[in-house]
């Protein structure tokens, strides 16, 4: 029996109008962005066009001795201020099409523009924030700046910094800087304070987030938690996975006894670990820094100079101002304006801004982080 089959260009292909989009994670810094003194991460807007940097006014608190019945004539405090330059550089992007491919597409592919390129910002500022927390302050403008590419994350970032510049940076905040869960490991030659960090001592653990916490309240300049508005005060710790995995494993079973037993408890939605007054947020992206932009790979190493035993990640500990991002232009839409006689269309985004670590050059011109300890601990990726 002869069957009749339909030939191939007669086959039924059905092409479906919803298009499925890659997944973009919202921005896991958002809910501690904002123009208040209390944020974390400060966004500066200035109304005022021109000029290619923000200025910062930063003031120390007051250190000198109470006078009793004595004068007071000539014996005033200085007060200690400095202004921090942050630098803004254009970041903007496009998709274009004509006439002749949109009539072959089956689905509006080039209606997804407009989502995708606010999806693409999101995911450039969240790269930037991460490398800001990361990198080495410097009162110089980036390199990059005006360039085609342009450089938006002031300072110099962690995967262009040199031996000198990061063993500098060490120095300057000695006091704000952990090598895994010992402050003993600390000797000012970074590379070998990273090599200290052993593989299962100095995993980030319920201990590691209370020793943070000490070091940020010892810093001097002093740290300011983040206030919330139910009055109490908090710290709060950027974590990545690996981390954050780590701390779940040591706490077991606490943190989840520690909430109600409803749909919200943590065994059934994963989410903020609250612990001594640190909100411990996971942020993914971190791990994805370290081991394809910070070139860490299977050693752990972040910069060159570790043992190979144990890959080491960071956990960006803060409190007010640890960043500053001043913006000079807010995301804006921008259209193709040759057209080929109305053939091609495009559209695109433009914006202007720059993201910053907050920091204060002292009398001995060090120059010292504002707002965040930088905690670094082995965070073996999963086997």
């Amino acid at each position: 029996m002869a069957l009749t089959a339909p030939q191939s260009n007669n086959k039924l292909v059905q092409y479906r109008k919803e298009i499925i989009r890659e997944f973009v994670r919202e921005n896991m810094f958002s809910p501690y962005m904002g123009d208040s003194m209390n944020s974390i991460i400060r966004t500066l807007h200035d109304p005022k066009k021109g000029g290619e940097q923000v200025n910062i006014p930063l003031v120390t608190s007051l250190k000198g001795t109470a006078k009793s019945t004595g004068t007071l004539t000539d014996q005033e405090e200085a007060i200690n201020n400095y202004g921090m330059r942050v630098w803004v550089d254009w970041a903007r992007h496009a998709v274009a099409t004509n006439d002749a491919e949109e009539q072959k597409d089956s689905a509006d592919i080039f209606g997804e523009a407009k989502p995708l390129l606010s999806d693409w910002g999101k995911e450039l500022q969240r790269d930037e924030i991460i490398e800001a927390f990361a990198s080495i302050p410097s009162e110089s403008a980036p390199a990059g700046l005006g360039s085609s590419t342009g450089q938006r994350v002031n300072g110099v970032t962690y995967a262009a910094a040199t031996t000198s510049q990061l063993n500098a940076w060490a120095v300057d905040n000695a006091d704000r800087i952990l090598y895994g869960n010992a402050v003993g490991n600390y000797s000012g030659v970074h590379a070998t304070d990273l090599a200290k960090i052993d593989a299962s001592a100095d995993k980030f653990k319920a201990s590691s987030v209370s020793l943070l916490k000490r070091v940020a309240k010892l810093a001097n300049p002093r740290i300011r938690p983040y206030k919330t508005k139910d009055g109490y005060e908090y710290f709060v710790a950027f974590a990545p996975t690996t981390c954050f995995r780590d701390l779940k494993t040591d706490m077991g079973t606490a943190h989840q006894n520690a909430l109600p037993r409803s749909k919200d408890n943590i065994i059934f939605q994963d989410g903020d670990i609250m612990y001594d007054g640190v909100i411990i947020r996971e942020v993914p992206e971190i791990d994805t820094f370290v081991d394809e932009v910070w070139d860490s790979g299977i050693d752990g190493n972040l910069k060159t100079g570790g043992d190979n035993t144990s890959r080491v990640a960071p956990v960006f500990f803060c409190g007010q101002s640890a960043l500053a991002m001043p913006w000079a232009k807010m995301p804006t839409p921008t259209f193709r304006d040759t057209t080929d006689y109305q053939f091609i269309k495009g559209v695109g985004v433009k914006m202007c801004y720059g993201v910053a670590k907050i920091f204060q050059k002292d009398s001995n011109s060090d120059l010292t982080q504002w707002g965040v300890v930088n905690g670094f601990f082995s965070a073996a990726a999963d086997a």
